[in-house]
C-alpha cells in the first residue's frame, strides 16, 4: 500500500532485525518507522525501546507507528509508554493510514 503511493519502505522479517537495520543507517536515512508488535525474535516494544535508547539524535525523534491488532486502550497506552509516537489498528483502514503518515510528516 506504501508503495503504490510512492513511499520507500525498507521491511524487515522481526524486531531484531528492525533495529540493527536502523543503528547500521545514516541518521536522517528514515523518515518514519511503521512498527508491527508481535513479531517473532523481539517484538516492537522491545525494538522500540532499544531504538529510543541509541545514543544518536534521530533514534529519540523518529516517528515509530505501532501497526497491530491490538486496538484496546490499554495497547494504545503501552505503545505510547515505550516511545511510540501513534497507534494503528489492523486491519488497517488505508485512509486512517495515510492521514496518520501525513500527520507525523508534516504535510
Amino acid at each position: 500500500l506504501l508503495k503504490i503511493e510512492g513511499a520507500e519502505c525498507t521491511i524487515c522479517e522481526n524486531g531484531q532485525r528492525v533495529l540493527e537495520t536502523f543503528e547500521q543507517s545514516v541518521p536522517g536515512d528514515y523518515d518514519m518507522i511503521l512498527m508491527d508488535i508481535q513479531m517473532p525474535v523481539m517484538d516492537g516494544y522491545e525494538a522500540t525501546l532499544k531504538i529510543r535508547g541509541l545514543d544518536r539524535d534521530d533514534a529519540k525523534t523518529v516517528p515509530i507507528i505501532a501497526l497491530t491488532a491490538n486496538a484496546f486502550a490499554a495497547d494504545v497506552g503501552k505503545a505510547r509508554n515505550v516511545g511510540m509516537n501513534d497507534h494503528i489498528a489492523k486491519p488497517i483502514d488505508i485512509h486512517f493510514l495515510m492521514d496518520t503518515l501525513q500527520k507525523w510528516m508534516g504535510k
